[in-house]
């Protein structure tokens, strides 16, 4: 019997249960896409609306006035508002190879070597698509950037996790103080293993990775034949002289390593949606055949604005500008911290802080929504200075695997890509914590 609406009944008239009728992947579980991630919980609708929001890393200034011009310019052009090739437009192959010729120190190929993607996120996920098999392993350092666990799984890949260990036995410590053990590193390796992820400078540690470091595991991707997916979307944000080392300029690494950038990183337009990658054609090309059945192309008027954006920022010593302005802003959050009292991480590259929360504390019965209940201690942690002192930050837990989350439950993530004025009304707020933090263990 049918409703004359069209739903079916059971023998007693009941409408039946019809949400369920067609299972879903069971990637998407092992993804944890279909969970209630730190995104939906610290979001501007679960928080107070007048909380400063340091979590998410996206900027609250605009991109430089020349790449806005540049976009203008290509939405008033024909060409610019149609399909681009799915390799990208000519003019930013162009851009990115001049810009990025001296520091591969190649003479690279704009059409084999070069693929411009949208965005980061998805060049990365197009080489899981190109290269993954059902089964095999990518190797991920944690804390890792969470879209890099559902693009290894909907691919079929099964993560492995080798934690950065922090020597958090001193105050002042820096993202230098992450390290890997090797010896683990080594051991997380199978005969299944086909991928490594390395991203430098890091996202949320701030780590810039050492040549030493690099060169270990270069060694250890010659000796085992993997693949390096080199996230380096942050590569123009690094501090203190640290030294941005690439690890496909390693000896022997240029043909196993693809090389991950971002627009929207470099010149502040998250929203841009442009990225690129960078390899050897046997990389580079099956990637592009992926690609190609994803999204076909990348977003054209935006593609003019990032080549205008690349051609212009030696001359106009962009970078070097902008690192500056992020040191000021860095040491906004960096001074607030110290008159806290807290330890934290002094982060070398990207634009966050990992603020030790170990010692903040709350009364035993603060009433705690149940979507931070039963979660690592950070989401308590954070989830009450945003209600309590509104700044929200990221509980850093969310980027490790079950077995390790106690390492990263004690630490939160606060983000400095804000404007100094914004950053300054977040640190006068912050202060307060002073009066509720656990000096017994200090």
């Amino acid at each position: 019997m049918v409703h004359p609406n069209g739903s079916p009944n059971g023998t007693n008239g009941v409408t039946k249960d019809r949400s369920k009728l067609i299972p879903f992947s069971s990637r998407l579980k092992e993804g944890r896409a279909l969970a209630q991630d730190v995104w939906s919980i610290f979001n501007a609708a679960n928080l107070p609306a007048d909380c400063i929001n340091l979590g998410q890393g996206y900027m609250n200034f605009a991109p430089p006035e020349w790449i806005k011009d540049a976009a203008n310019d290509a939405l008033n052009t024909v060409a610019a508002s149609h399909y681009s090739h799915p390799k990208g437009r000519p003019r930013l192959r162009q851009a990115l190879k001049k810009y990025y010729d001296p520091k591969f120190g190649r003479d690279l190929d704009i059409e084999q070597e070069i693929l411009v993607t949208s965005g980061a996120n998805e060049g990365q996920y197009s080489v899981f698509v190109a290269f993954l098999e059902e089964g095999d392993e990518v190797i991920m350092f944690e804390p890792f950037f969470d879209q890099y666990l559902p693009s290894v799984t909907f691919n079929g890949g099964k993560p492995v996790y080798v934690p950065l260990h922090p020597d958090v036995s001193h105050g002042k410590i820096t993202s230098n103080d992450w390290v890997i053990d090797f010896d683990e590193l080594r051991r997380a390796i199978s005969p299944r293993t086909k991928m490594i992820i390395v991203n430098t400078p890091h996202n949320p540690v701030g780590k810039v990775f050492t040549r030493a470091e690099l060169e270990g595991i270069a060694a250890l991707a010659e000796e085992f034949n993997l693949l390096v997916m080199s996230d380096e979307v942050y590569e123009s944000l690094t501090f203190d002289d640290k030294e941005h080392v690439r690890i496909a300029n390693l000896p022997g690494m240029w043909d196993r390593t693809v090389t991950v950038g971002s627009a929207g990183k470099m010149f502040n337009a998250t929203g841009y949606r442009v990225g690129w990658l960078i390899g050897p054609a046997s990389i580079i090309q099956p990637t592009l055949a992926a690609t190609t059945r994803i999204v076909f192309c990348s977003n054209s008027p935006l593609q003019e604005a990032a080549a205008a954006g690349l051609e212009q920022v030696v001359d106009r010593k962009f970078f070097e500008q902008q690192r500056k302005e992020y040191n000021e802003r860095r040491q906004i959050l960096i001074d607030c911290f110290d008159d806290i009292g807290l330890k934290y991480t002094r982060p070398e590259g990207s634009y966050f802080i990992l603020l030790d929360i170990s010692e903040v504390t709350w009364p035993e019965n603060y009433p705690f929504p149940e979507s931070v209940k039963g979660r690592g201690r950070d989401f308590l942690a954070c989830w009450y200075i945003a209600l309590e002192f509104g700044v929200s930050s990221i509980p850093v837990s969310e980027f490790y695997c079950e077995e390790h989350v106690n390492i990263g439950e004690r630490f939160a993530r606060f983000a400095f890509c804000k404007d100094v004025a914004t950053l300054k009304q977040a640190a006068e707020r912050l202060r307060e914590l002073k009066r509720i933090v656990n000096k017994t263990s200090a």
